[in-house]
């Protein structure tokens, strides 16, 4: 165990949790965590350099593709700390550090459910008027949309590091996770922290909670009119709606489950805190890797074929 006197001293910093219990055994998390890292990193680029170079992904549904694997960075932004901790057996990471990191995790994550969304619509207009789709869905409004999604990630996390500054911190500074969280570090402040609370309710239920029925609305509207649709061939259009689903689930799910643990697993080993915390960071991105390769016809055979081509050249 850490000792306790450190915990109660040096409040320019925080400690930041590996394997709770168990410092001597960070190192064993090192390399699986660098492996998912590195799939992660090398996977999303694939994406993307297979979209740019190929004309014919040139197309609305892989524009936002882009911009979601651009998303990685709410996991990339957990690196530093996780090397950190895991490589470099060091726990302590500056204030001011922390404090960034928290900002682009929470906007990176209010930047992909709001992507998320226009993927949502997107699946809609194509399926519901696709001979009006491309007209619709052009260049200009697909980057204007990217924009007020950043816009309004920056806009609605802005206040959240000059809330947690106002806080005093004069009792444990150890975290219970490997990065920063808001709502993490608040519950070690010493002083009220409604404000904070309330703050977080009012983000996760007008960026979050409306995004997701916005969402359900979505595939209600896609549902009614795939339904409508008298011909057979045009009903299986409902399936280019898979990939999107599996990532709005896989978005969702481990956020929910690692907010019901925070919230209400207070009894639970800090192990299972930990685990989840890591789940919620580093599986999406490597599921929706796999997800996307092998459901998007066009995405894999590019892949395969570029592997082929490699292959031969050797």
């Amino acid at each position: 165990m850490m000792n306790s006197n450190v915990s109660h001293v040096n409040h320019n910093s925080f400690i930041l949790t590996g394997i709770p219990g168990m410092r001597d055994k960070n190192p064993l998390m090192a390399f699986p965590l660098g492996f998912l890292y590195t799939v992660i990193f090398l996977g999303n680029d694939t994406i993307l350099a297979v979209i740019k170079v190929d004309q014919s992904l040139h197309d609305p549904v892989f524009y936002f593709l882009s911009i979601l694997a651009l998303t990685v960075s709410l996991s990339m932004s957990t690196l530093p700390s996780m090397l950190s901790i895991f490589w470099l057996n060091a726990p302590e990471i500056p204030f001011d550090a922390c404090i960034s990191q928290l900002f682009f995790i929470h906007g990176f994550g209010v930047v992909e459910s709001g992507v998320l969304v226009s993927m949502a619509f997107n699946r809609f207009a194509a399926i519901h008027d696709p001979l009006c789709y491309a007209s619709i869905l052009t260049h200009s409004i697909i980057s204007k949309n990217g924009i007020a999604v950043l816009t309004q990630a920056v806009c609605v996390i802005f206040p959240v590091p000059y809330l947690i500054k106002q806080l005093h911190f004069c009792h444990s500074n150890v975290l219970s996770h490997s990065y920063c969280l808001h709502q993490d570090a608040m519950w070690l402040a010493c002083a009220s922290i409604h404000i904070n609370n309330l703050y977080s309710l009012i983000i996760v239920i007008f960026t979050l909670g409306l995004d997701s029925l916005i969402i359900l609305f979505s595939y209600m509207l896609i549902l009614k009119t795939v339904l409508g649709i008298a011909s057979r061939p045009e009903r299986l259009s409902l399936n280019t709606c898979f990939s999107h689903i599996c990532a709005v689930l896989l978005f969702y799910v481990p956020l929910i489950g690692v907010t019901m643990v925070h919230r209400f697993g207070k009894h639970l080993s800090p192990v299972v805190h930990m685990l989840m915390a890591n789940i919620y960071m580093l599986l999406p991105p490597v599921l929706n890797l796999i997800v996307y390769s092998v459901k998007t016809k066009q995405i894999r055979r590019r892949i395969i074929h570029g592997f082929h081509r490699r292959k031969n050249r050797t």
